[in-house]
C-alpha cells in the first residue's frame, strides 16, 4: 500500500512555495499598466519556450544551453508592448547596484552584469493614459516591482496582469503550486492577456477545471465543458497582430541543467493549451519560462524530468484560471469579469 500523502497546493498557492524565490509587482492604475519581476535568492539555472506567432522578449537568446551564461539574476513579465522591454533596465539597474550578475571580469571597479530575460504583453489599447511622450513609465515600473518582491503577492488586477485581457473577459495575473508527495516543488505564475477564452462558451466552466484544487477558482467544475470546431465563445472578436500574448514562468527546487529547463519550458507550455482556447495563435506572443532554484538534488534522471514538466503544465493550466478568476475592473470601467457571467 502506497501511504505517501497526495500532491497537494503549498502554503500560499504561489510560485513562491518554490524555495528560493520571491515576486515582486507594480502597477499604474491610471495607465492600466504593470510588471511583475521573478526573483531567485541567487543566480538560477532558467530557460524558455516561445510558441506565439507575434512575441516581444529581452535576453532570450542567451537562455540557449550552447550559450555562455548559464543563469539568471531575474526574471521580468511587463506590460506595455514594446515599451514594456524597459521595465527590465529598471531591474538590472537595481540588481547591478547590489552586486549582482555575471561577472565576467572579477575585479574592483568593472561591475557585474545581471542577466534578466524578460517577456511583454500588449495592454496600450485598453483605454489607461499612454500621454508619456519619451517617457514610458516601465524603467520606474521594473525597479519598482523588485523593489517590492516578497513570498506574497497579489492576483488578478496587479503586476504585469492589470491592463490584460482574457478574450473579452479582464484578464490578469495568476499563480499555483503544488508540492508532491516526494518534496518536489513546482510553481507558476502568469500573466493572461490571451486572444483565446478561458472559459467554455458564455458560462462560468473553465477549460482548467478538471485541474482545479481545493475550489481555488470557484468550484464549478467541469461539467458545463464542451467543445466545438470553430466556435471559441468569449474569445476575442477582432483580434490583431501582436494584442494579444499570454507570458508566463514555471519553477522548480530541483537542480536542472539548462537543457533540462528548456525540456520543463516546453511541457509547460500544454497548461495553456489546457486552459485558452485557443492558442498560440499568429497574433499571440506566449511566452513560457522555467527556472531551477537548485536548492533539492535530481533523483529519477529523465524520468523526473518529465514529473517536473506535467507538474508545470497542471500549475500553469491552474494559474491561468486563477488570473481571470480573481480579475477586478479598472477603476471607473465597466470591462466584463468572470464574476459577471
Amino acid at each position: 500500500m502506497n501511504l505517501k500523502p497526495p500532491a497537494a497546493p503549498g502554503t500560499r498557492n504561489l510560485i513562491t512555495d518554490v524555495p528560493g524565490l520571491m515576486v515582486g509587482q507594480a502597477q499604474d492604475l491610471n495607465l492600466r499598466t504593470g510588471v511583475t519581476v521573478i526573483l531567485p535568492d541567487d543566480r538560477a539555472v532558467a530557460a524558455c519556450d516561445v510558441r506565439g506567432g507575434g512575441p516581444g522578449t529581452r535576453e532570450t537568446d542567451a537562455l540557449a544551453p550552447e550559450n555562455l551564461v548559464e543563469a539568471i539574476d531575474a526574471i521580468v513579465l511587463s506590460g506595455g508592448s514594446v515599451y514594456g522591454l524597459a521595465a527590465a533596465d529598471g531591474v538590472v539597474s537595481w540588481l547591478g547596484a547590489r552586486g549582482r550578475g555575471y561577472g565576467l571580469v572579477n575585479r574592483p571597479g568593472v561591475p557585474k552584469s545581471p542577466v534578466v530575460p524578460g517577456a511583454i504583453l500588449y495592454d496600450v489599447a485598453n483605454g489607461g493614459d499612454r500621454d508619456w511622450g519619451e517617457d514610458p513609465p516601465y524603467r520606474r515600473l521594473g525597479r519598482e516591482a523588485v523593489e517590492a518582491a516578497g513570498l506574497d503577492f497579489q492576483l488578478g488586477t496587479a503586476g504585469a496582469g492589470t491592463g490584460a485581457m482574457a478574450g473579452s473577459l479582464k484578464g490578469g495575473t495568476g499563480s499555483a503550486s503544488i508540492l508532491a508527495a516526494d518534496g518536489i516543488a513546482v510553481g507558476a505564475v502568469v500573466c493572461v492577456n490571451s486572444f483565446g477564452s478561458v472559459v467554455s462558451g458564455d458560462n462560468k466552466s473553465f477549460w482548467a477545471a478538471p485541474f482545479e484544487m481545493d475550489g481555488e477558482f470557484g468550484g464549478q467544475g467541469s461539467a458545463g465543458l464542451s467543445a466545438q470546431p470553430d466556435v471559441w465563445g468569449l474569445a476575442k472578436a477582432d483580434p490583431q497582430a501582436r494584442m494579444n500574448t499570454t507570458i508566463a514562468c514555471v519553477a522548480t527546487d530541483v537542480v536542472l541543467t539548462p537543457a533540462q529547463a528548456k525540456r520543463v519550458a516546453v511541457m509547460a507550455q500544454d497548461g495553456l493549451a489546457r486552459s485558452i482556447r485557443p492558442v498560440h495563435a499568429p497574433f499571440d506572443g506566449d511566452v513560457v519560462f522555467a527556472l531551477s532554484t537548485g536548492r533539492r538534488p535530481l533523483e529519477g534522471g529523465d524520468f523526473t524530468i518529465a514529473r517536473i514538466g506535467a507538474l508545470a503544465a497542471d500549475c500553469l493550466a491552474r494559474a491561468v484560471a486563477r488570473a481571470v478568476y480573481e480579475a477586478t475592473p479598472w477603476p471607473g470601467s465597466d470591462v466584463r469579469c468572470w464574476r459577471d457571467l
